[in-house]
Protein backbone atom coordinates (compact mmCIF):
# COMPACT_ATOMS: atom_id res chain seq x y z
CA UNK A 1 0.00 0.00 0.00
CA UNK A 2 1.30 3.41 -0.73
CA UNK A 3 1.09 6.21 1.59
CA UNK A 4 2.62 8.92 -0.72
CA UNK A 5 0.37 11.09 -3.10
CA UNK A 6 1.18 11.92 -6.53
CA UNK A 7 4.21 13.99 -6.96
CA UNK A 8 3.49 17.79 -7.55
CA UNK A 9 4.71 20.89 -5.94
CA UNK A 10 2.21 21.49 -3.48
CA UNK A 11 -0.45 18.48 -2.20
CA UNK A 12 -4.11 19.60 -2.91
CA UNK A 13 -6.76 17.50 -0.35
CA UNK A 14 -9.88 17.60 -1.50
CA UNK A 15 -12.05 16.12 1.26
CA UNK A 16 -15.77 14.47 1.97
CA UNK A 17 -16.12 11.86 -0.91
CA UNK A 18 -19.19 9.95 -0.95
CA UNK A 19 -19.48 8.50 -4.29
CA UNK A 20 -17.07 7.27 -6.67
CA UNK A 21 -17.99 10.18 -8.96
CA UNK A 22 -16.53 12.30 -6.63
CA UNK A 23 -13.40 10.13 -6.36
CA UNK A 24 -13.17 10.02 -10.07
CA UNK A 25 -13.72 14.29 -10.73
CA UNK A 26 -11.06 14.48 -7.98
CA UNK A 27 -8.50 12.43 -10.02
CA UNK A 28 -9.63 14.07 -12.97
CA UNK A 29 -9.30 17.57 -11.95
CA UNK A 30 -5.38 16.55 -10.55
CA UNK A 31 -6.07 16.38 -6.63
CA UNK A 32 -3.69 14.51 -4.92
CA UNK A 33 -5.66 13.34 -2.08
CA UNK A 34 -8.86 12.41 -0.98
CA UNK A 35 -10.46 12.78 2.54
CA UNK A 36 -12.91 10.05 3.42
CA UNK A 37 -15.18 10.75 6.45
CA UNK A 38 -15.74 7.62 8.89
CA UNK A 39 -16.62 8.25 12.61
CA UNK A 40 -17.75 12.17 11.90
CA UNK A 41 -21.58 11.90 14.05
CA UNK A 42 -23.71 13.72 11.92
CA UNK A 43 -21.20 14.86 8.99
CA UNK A 44 -22.92 15.28 5.78
CA UNK A 45 -20.19 13.40 4.22
CA UNK A 46 -20.06 10.13 6.66
CA UNK A 47 -19.66 7.20 5.51
CA UNK A 48 -20.07 2.78 7.32
CA UNK A 49 -16.82 1.08 6.84
CA UNK A 50 -17.97 -0.68 3.80
CA UNK A 51 -18.27 2.66 1.63
CA UNK A 52 -14.73 3.81 3.43
CA UNK A 53 -13.26 0.72 2.16
CA UNK A 54 -15.12 0.48 -1.18
CA UNK A 55 -14.27 4.46 -1.97
CA UNK A 56 -10.19 4.18 -0.64
CA UNK A 57 -10.26 1.30 -3.13
CA UNK A 58 -11.76 3.76 -5.81
CA UNK A 59 -8.92 6.34 -4.68
CA UNK A 60 -6.38 3.82 -5.31
CA UNK A 61 -7.02 2.80 -8.64
CA UNK A 62 -6.79 6.19 -9.89
CA UNK A 63 -3.32 7.19 -7.97
CA UNK A 64 -5.22 9.42 -5.16
CA UNK A 65 -4.07 8.99 -1.67
CA UNK A 66 -7.42 7.85 0.33
CA UNK A 67 -7.61 9.96 3.77
CA UNK A 68 -9.30 8.74 6.73
CA UNK A 69 -10.82 11.56 8.34
CA UNK A 70 -12.28 11.10 11.76
CA UNK A 71 -13.58 12.12 15.08
CA UNK A 72 -12.54 8.97 16.77
CA UNK A 73 -9.45 8.29 19.24
CA UNK A 74 -9.39 4.81 20.14
CA UNK A 75 -5.94 3.75 18.38
CA UNK A 76 -7.28 0.07 18.13
CA UNK A 77 -10.43 0.85 16.25
CA UNK A 78 -8.44 3.18 13.88
CA UNK A 79 -6.07 0.52 13.20
CA UNK A 80 -8.69 -1.94 12.46
CA UNK A 81 -9.74 0.61 10.19
CA UNK A 82 -6.56 0.79 8.16
CA UNK A 83 -5.68 -2.27 8.18
CA UNK A 84 -9.58 -2.99 6.79
CA UNK A 85 -10.19 -0.23 4.34
CA UNK A 86 -6.29 0.64 3.10
CA UNK A 87 -6.29 4.24 3.58
CA UNK A 88 -2.59 6.21 3.62
CA UNK A 89 -3.03 8.70 6.31
CA UNK A 90 -5.23 8.94 9.48
CA UNK A 91 -6.97 12.44 10.22
CA UNK A 92 -7.77 13.77 13.72
CA UNK A 93 -10.06 15.77 13.79
CA UNK A 94 -11.72 16.93 17.28
CA UNK A 95 -9.63 16.98 20.02
CA UNK A 96 -8.09 13.92 20.47
CA UNK A 97 -5.09 14.72 23.06
CA UNK A 98 -1.54 13.91 22.68
CA UNK A 99 -1.44 10.53 24.61
CA UNK A 100 -4.31 9.31 21.47
CA UNK A 101 -1.80 10.25 19.21
CA UNK A 102 1.06 8.40 20.31
CA UNK A 103 -0.90 5.02 21.37
CA UNK A 104 -2.29 5.58 17.58
CA UNK A 105 1.77 5.63 16.16
CA UNK A 106 2.34 3.02 17.96
CA UNK A 107 -0.25 0.82 16.57
CA UNK A 108 -0.02 2.08 13.20
CA UNK A 109 1.67 0.52 10.67
CA UNK A 110 5.04 2.89 10.24
CA UNK A 111 4.04 4.03 6.76
CA UNK A 112 0.49 5.56 7.43
CA UNK A 113 0.62 9.32 8.29
CA UNK A 114 -0.51 10.80 11.33
CA UNK A 115 -2.50 14.27 10.52
CA UNK A 116 -3.95 16.68 13.58
CA UNK A 117 -6.19 19.28 13.22
CA UNK A 118 -5.29 22.27 14.61
CA UNK A 119 -8.62 24.30 15.23
CA UNK A 120 -8.25 28.16 14.35
CA UNK A 121 -10.76 30.30 16.56
CA UNK A 122 -12.12 33.26 14.59
CA UNK A 123 -10.20 35.51 17.04
CA UNK A 124 -7.29 33.75 16.52
CA UNK A 125 -7.19 31.33 19.58
CA UNK A 126 -6.44 27.67 18.59
CA UNK A 127 -7.29 25.32 21.85
CA UNK A 128 -4.34 23.19 20.68
CA UNK A 129 -1.38 25.97 21.36
CA UNK A 130 -0.01 24.63 24.12
CA UNK A 131 -0.03 20.88 22.63
CA UNK A 132 1.81 21.75 19.52
CA UNK A 133 5.21 20.70 20.46
CA UNK A 134 3.56 17.39 22.63
CA UNK A 135 1.65 16.42 19.41
CA UNK A 136 4.77 16.33 17.33
CA UNK A 137 6.69 14.29 19.89
CA UNK A 138 3.90 12.25 20.01
CA UNK A 139 4.14 11.04 16.53
CA UNK A 140 1.98 13.58 14.34
CA UNK A 141 3.60 13.50 10.76
CA UNK A 142 1.10 16.75 9.66
CA UNK A 143 -0.50 19.45 11.17
CA UNK A 144 -3.91 20.57 9.19
CA UNK A 145 -4.70 24.12 10.65
CA UNK A 146 -8.82 24.81 10.20
CA UNK A 147 -11.66 26.92 10.89
CA UNK A 148 -13.41 26.20 14.56
CA UNK A 149 -16.64 28.55 14.25
CA UNK A 150 -17.69 31.09 17.21
CA UNK A 151 -20.49 28.43 17.60
CA UNK A 152 -18.08 25.16 17.68
CA UNK A 153 -18.77 23.85 14.75
CA UNK A 154 -14.98 21.66 13.06
CA UNK A 155 -14.83 20.58 9.97
CA UNK A 156 -15.65 21.59 6.73
CA UNK A 157 -17.36 24.55 8.16
CA UNK A 158 -16.44 26.62 4.31
CA UNK A 159 -15.68 29.64 7.24
CA UNK A 160 -12.34 31.37 6.15
CA UNK A 161 -9.48 31.33 8.06
CA UNK A 162 -7.82 35.11 8.50
CA UNK A 163 -4.15 34.62 7.36
CA UNK A 164 -3.17 37.28 10.16
CA UNK A 165 -4.57 34.81 12.48
CA UNK A 166 -2.37 31.91 11.36
CA UNK A 167 0.69 33.31 11.05
CA UNK A 168 1.52 33.84 14.80
CA UNK A 169 1.28 30.01 14.97
CA UNK A 170 3.38 28.80 12.32
CA UNK A 171 6.68 29.47 14.50
CA UNK A 172 5.35 27.29 16.92
CA UNK A 173 4.60 24.41 14.54
CA UNK A 174 6.79 21.02 14.82
CA UNK A 175 5.74 19.35 11.71
CA UNK A 176 5.06 20.37 8.32
CA UNK A 177 1.05 21.56 7.64
CA UNK A 178 -1.91 21.90 5.70
CA UNK A 179 -4.13 25.02 5.40
CA UNK A 180 -7.99 24.80 5.13
CA UNK A 181 -10.81 26.87 6.01
CA UNK A 182 -13.05 27.99 3.25
CA UNK A 183 -10.28 28.42 0.88
CA UNK A 184 -11.19 29.41 -3.27
CA UNK A 185 -8.75 30.10 -5.92
CA UNK A 186 -9.12 33.70 -5.41
CA UNK A 187 -8.08 33.67 -1.93
CA UNK A 188 -4.36 32.37 -2.60
CA UNK A 189 -2.70 36.42 -2.72
CA UNK A 190 -4.16 36.84 0.64
CA UNK A 191 -1.95 33.81 1.94
CA UNK A 192 1.30 34.60 0.33
CA UNK A 193 3.23 34.63 3.58
CA UNK A 194 1.62 31.20 4.01
CA UNK A 195 2.14 29.21 1.20
CA UNK A 196 5.89 30.87 1.28
CA UNK A 197 6.48 29.53 4.71
CA UNK A 198 9.03 26.55 4.47
CA UNK A 199 6.74 24.25 6.57
CA UNK A 200 3.48 24.94 4.11
CA UNK A 201 2.62 21.32 2.20
CA UNK A 202 -0.33 22.00 0.54
CA UNK A 203 -4.66 22.87 1.08
CA UNK A 204 -7.31 20.74 1.97
CA UNK A 205 -11.07 22.24 0.32
CA UNK A 206 -14.36 20.85 0.49
CA UNK A 207 -16.78 23.53 -0.26
CA UNK A 208 -14.86 25.31 -3.05
CA UNK A 209 -14.40 20.97 -4.34
CA UNK A 210 -18.22 21.14 -5.16
CA UNK A 211 -20.58 22.03 -7.96
CA UNK A 212 -23.03 24.74 -6.68
CA UNK A 213 -25.46 23.33 -8.42
CA UNK A 214 -25.20 19.49 -7.06
CA UNK A 215 -23.00 19.22 -4.44
CA UNK A 216 -20.82 16.76 -6.18
CA UNK A 217 -16.62 17.35 -6.36
CA UNK A 218 -16.87 19.19 -9.79
CA UNK A 219 -13.66 18.81 -12.30
CA UNK A 220 -13.69 22.76 -13.02
CA UNK A 221 -13.92 23.57 -9.51
CA UNK A 222 -10.72 21.25 -8.31
CA UNK A 223 -8.70 22.20 -11.04
CA UNK A 224 -9.44 25.66 -10.51
CA UNK A 225 -8.24 25.24 -7.15
CA UNK A 226 -5.20 23.39 -8.68
CA UNK A 227 -4.00 26.14 -10.76
CA UNK A 228 -4.21 28.46 -7.91
CA UNK A 229 -2.20 27.09 -5.50
CA UNK A 230 0.05 25.20 -6.70
CA UNK A 231 3.41 26.95 -6.12
CA UNK A 232 7.34 25.56 -5.53
CA UNK A 233 6.97 24.00 -2.18
CA UNK A 234 10.22 22.62 -0.17
CA UNK A 235 9.86 18.29 -0.48
CA UNK A 236 9.09 17.05 2.90
CA UNK A 237 12.15 15.41 4.43
CA UNK A 238 9.85 13.01 6.29
CA UNK A 239 9.42 9.48 4.15
CA UNK A 240 5.72 9.45 4.82
CA UNK A 241 5.14 13.22 3.47
CA UNK A 242 7.38 12.69 0.32
CA UNK A 243 5.58 14.29 -2.51
CA UNK A 244 7.15 11.77 -5.65
CA UNK A 245 6.97 8.25 -5.86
Amino acid sequence: MSTTPRPSPTLLKVCGATTTHDIEAAAAAGADCVGLWHGVPGGPSELDQDGLAALAAAARSTGLLPVLVTFLADPHHLTDLVTRTGVGWVQLHAYQPPAAVRALREALPADTGIVKVLHVQPDGHCVERPLIGAYGRAGTDLFLLDTATGDGRIGSTGAALDPDRITPLLPRLTRPFLLAGGLTPTARPAYHDIVTHPGFRGIDVDTAARSQHTGAFAVPQIAALARAWRTTAPTPDHPQLELSR
